[in-house]
């Protein structure tokens, strides 16, 4: 059943910017009203789901449901937070870090290494010239061949985990030695990005337990090796809920620089289709790492208007897969470069958060609640 704006309004008892926010994330659908175009119809199921959860304390099995939907935390971790708006790697704000720290040196704070990690010169799969591919092709093989995870020291983990980061490296990099940065903006020919290319590994290093990581995490709890845990968070990043957003916003910034920033907002909405890189749950006044990286470089348009009108008719600032999108254009990057960039930084997320999991030897093993046909018990 399909509710007008302010049938939606009453009933969640909010502010027209705020049920915009929550259409924009998914949260409510929305259609064109097909009696007038110049209006939008709003699911009633996704309003009163939205208004019960605001009612009370929910049930233990409601609670367990939402923890999986960004809802309460479900396992201890040191390697990073969210919290005052602000992420932080190790108790270090990662903005702060970003100003002059590496990758490398982010992997050797968040593998607790004594130094910097140094990539070794390991080489790519040859068999492929695609960055994301190379990458796929390099994890496979190493989980098909590096041996499990599970009791072995983690010393002769984190030696696994600097191997495995070399190799994917190479295979989004190229083959060869120095920072990841670096070789990465040689292989784009734009060295003149090198630094801005350092600053975004950094910020994407890591993001708490986000759904590439805790497949990541799952599959090293079985005792799989580190390779097979990264393959298992590359999988998991290349969905367009994750890390492939960016292709999104590149095509919602192309509507807006054929009709303009305000028709292209308006007409998404109006479809009931969200918006694309606005807003982060875990971020209510604005994603941090975009803030930082956007005022970082100039910002091309039709970028900078389609992010001034959106926060303008929706109240949603730009997330880090605006800035990724926003990033690429402005430097003329090869249209897969949002996704190698969060691949090369996170990966070295996954690894820490596969060196933790295989420090507690203990499996990720959560059950489902059956709702399916009720079995005949004799």
């Amino acid at each position: 059943m399909w509710v007008s704006s302010e049938e939606a309004l009453r009933r969640l008892n909010v502010k027209p910017q705020t049920l915009y926010a929550n259409v924009s994330r998914g949260r409510i659908k929305a259609k064109q009203d097909p009696s007038d175009p110049r209006r939008s119809l709003y699911s009633r199921e996704d309003i009163d789901r939205l208004a019960r959860r605001s009612q009370g304390r929910p049930r233990t099995a409601a609670v367990a449901a939402e923890a999986i939907r960004w809802g309460d935390p479900v396992l201890d971790s040191a390697i990073s937070t969210i919290t005052g708006g602000r992420l932080y790697y190790r108790g270090q704000d990662a903005v702060r870090l970003a100003a002059t720290t590496t990758l490398e040196g982010v992997a050797g704070l968040l593998w607790q290494h004594a130094k910097p990690v140094v990539l070794s010169s390991a080489g790519a799969v040859g068999h492929t010239t695609a960055p994301l591919g190379a990458a796929f092709a390099v994890l496979s093989r190493r989980a098909a061949a590096d041996i499990p995870s599970y009791g072995r020291s983690p010393a002769a983990l984190r030696a696994d985990a600097n191997e495995v980061l070399s190799s994917l490296a190479a295979a989004i990099c190229g083959p060869g030695e120095g920072a990841g940065h670096v070789r990465l903006a040689a292989r784009w020919e734009r060295p003149e990005a090198s630094d801005l290319i350092r600053r975004t590994l950094v910020l994407l290093a890591d993001h708490e337990l986000n759904a590439s990581t805790f497949a990541a995490r799952v599959a090293v709890s079985t005792g799989a090796s580190l390779a097979a845990g990264a393959l298992a968070g590359l999988a998991t990043l290349t969905g367009p809920l994750h890390g492939s957003a960016a292709g999104a916003v590149r095509s919602l910034a192309r509507r807006a620089a054929e009709i303009g920033a305000a028709g292209a907002v308006r007409e998404r909405l109006a479809e009931g289709r969200p918006l694309p890189a606005f807003g982060h749950l875990l971020y209510p006044d604005g994603d941090a790492r975009a803030a930082n990286l956007l005022a970082a470089f100039e910002v091309q348009e039709p970028y900078g208007e389609l992010a001034r009108t959106v926060e303008a008719l929706v109240g949603e600032r730009p997330n880090v897969d605006f800035a990724l999108a926003a990033l690429s254009f402005a430097y003329d990057f090869p249209p897969a470069a949002p996704i190698q960039l969060f691949a090369l930084a996170r990966v070295v997320g996954w690894l820490a958060h596969a060196l933790e999991q295989a420090e507690t030897g203990a499996l990720i093993r959560p059950r489902a609640r059956y709702i399916g046909v009720v079995p005949a018990v004799p």
